[in-house]
């Protein structure tokens, strides 16, 4: 969406499939808006685009309170990209300029600060701490509207570092001050020790079957799935945290509960990739939906599931020794080993929101792994020799795993190390760093499968980029076959 006529045709249409995906400003009313705005189409002379909200701001224009852009899911540009600037636009939503400052977002991506700068200039109109500035602003704002934290918390748990910054940037950007945005809302929610929010989704959202994949993967004591509920331990910068989810088929309730209130920007960054909310399912549907050759016709699949999404994680380090563990054991049995670890390594957690759904420890971190001798581990040696070693690697930062670590160099330090094979670091960059082309041929499902569909390699290109979905719908179609196969079964 580059081409300035094909954005206006978007916006006249009132496409929602666009939000998030860019701006549109209008100079005569100095407000920019979503794509699909309720309000009266501008002429096109009076309208400039913008890839970013923080680009739009930057520009002078502040957020319309009739559309409310600022509540729009992310671009799915930035989840999809390897490059550099996708990189870095990972690592702000995660809140490493919050953190760490632009020099430390520059230091993880291995370039200048100034080179950092330049390069998301040119593509986003702004640079690094304009981008964080956006975001800030935007946590804000629901902060504001749906809390009753006083202002100052608000400020500081949004990333800000002053209150004065904090009502600055927020009346720049919403023409506002926050006090007056929660006096004329529609009523602040008691939160008590809780942290409501309302997640944006892009539609068509298959709530159900990633629910039920994430409560069929959950481990006792760090996560608990019942249905569309799911909630489960975060382990954060500054501390532990509780999150529950309720996924419904056009936005999550999201219910937050944090030691530290600073982590809020990277708990929200976390569950949006865990579930995949800022995918753009209908590029993806239309992509494996294409008439084809019959070994990889996915129509039926795409219609009976439209807009499944692939889940992701919370924490890429965790989903590696996990799927490390999962080797060659089933799915029950993988839950029930790392069930043992958490509670054996991992760090305690009392917080009410935990004790509700009954979880009891946070994932334990590298360095804690690291220290473990391999023979005391509930599983093989071997297994546990590469858990350590995993570990250890990931603890001395010999391998990084983080948002925004470029995912071939991941790849190779995965299989530079003993007991890690191309299964492995396939399922690590599919759910852990969020590749959206990947096929685990390897896998033994997904072989059979695809043997029994006459799919060769070759044929399955055709899926790209979208080869993860692709496989997640096979998965899914073969799981549902088999629970269909039981109950007719059971009822003869």
């Amino acid at each position: 969406m580059d081409d300035f006529e094909a954005r206006y045709r978007a916006v006249s249409s009132r496409d929602e499939r666009f939000d998030g995906v860019f701006y549109t400003a209008v100079r005569t009313t100095g407000i920019y808006c979503r794509p699909s705005c309720p309000a009266t189409t501008p002429q096109a002379r009076n309208v400039q685009f913008h890839r970013t909200a923080a680009a739009a701001e930057a520009a002078g224009f502040r957020a319309c309170r009739r559309c409310r852009p600022d509540c729009t899911p992310g671009s799915p540009e930035w989840d999809v990209r390897a490059d550099v600037v996708g990189r870095a636009v990972r690592l702000v939503r995660d809140g490493v300029v919050e953190r760490e400052g632009v020099t430390g977002l520059a230091g993880r991506l291995g370039y200048s600060e100034r080179h950092v700068n330049r390069m998301l200039t040119e593509e986003l109109g702004v640079g690094a701490l304009a981008l964080a500035t956006s975001q800030r602003t935007r946590t804000a704002r629901l902060l504001v509207e749906t809390t009753d934290l006083p202002m100052a918390d608000v400020a500081f748990a949004s990333g800000f570092s002053s209150v004065r910054q904090f009502n600055d940037a927020f009346r720049r950007a919403f023409d506002r001050t926050p006090r007056e945005v929660r006096t004329r809302g529609a009523g602040a929610v008691a939160t008590g020790e809780t942290l409501p929010l309302r997640l944006a989704v892009r539609r068509p959202f298959h709530a159900d079957a990633l629910a039920r994949f994430l409560a069929d993967h959950a481990v006792p004591g760090l996560e608990r799935g019942d249905g569309r509920l799911f909630a489960r331990v975060l382990s954060l910068p500054h501390g532990a945290g509780v999150v529950e989810m309720l996924l419904h088929d056009d936005h999550v309730a999201c219910c937050l509960q944090l030691v530290d209130q600073r982590d809020l920007t990277a708990a929200v960054a976390r569950v949006r990739h865990l579930l995949d909310l800022d995918a753009d399912p209908t590029a993806v549907d239309a992509a494996l939906a294409a008439p084809g050759p019959a070994a990889t016709d996915l129509a039926d699949m795409v219609a009976a599931r439209p807009g499944l999404r692939v889940p992701g994680t919370v924490d890429a380090f965790e989903t590696t020794v996990r799927t490390v563990v999962g080797q060659q054991v089933s799915v029950s049995g993988a839950r029930t080993v790392i069930g043992r670890v958490v509670e054996m390594s991992g760090e305690p957690v009392d917080l009410s929101l935990a004790r509700e759904h009954g979880l009891t420890h946070a994932f334990p971190t590298a360095e804690a792994l690291a220290a473990l001798d391999p023979e005391t581990l509930p599983m093989p040696r071997s297994r546990g020799r590469t858990v350590v070693g995993l570990a250890h690697a990931v603890a001395s930062d010999e391998v990084s795993l983080d948002p925004g670590v470029d995912r071939d160099d991941a790849s190779r330090a995965l299989l530079a190390l003993p007991g890690i094979g191309p299964w492995t670091v396939g399922y690590v960059r599919m759910r852990g760093l969020g590749d959206p082309d990947v096929l685990l041929e390897t896998d033994l499902v997904l072989r059979r499968i695809l043997e029994a569909r006459g799919a060769t390699e070759t044929d399955t290109r055709r899926w790209s980029p979208w080869r993860s979905y692709a496989g997640m719908h096979l998965w899914t179609e073969h799981l549902a076959q088999q629970a269909a196969s039981r109950t007719r079964g059971s009822r003869a």
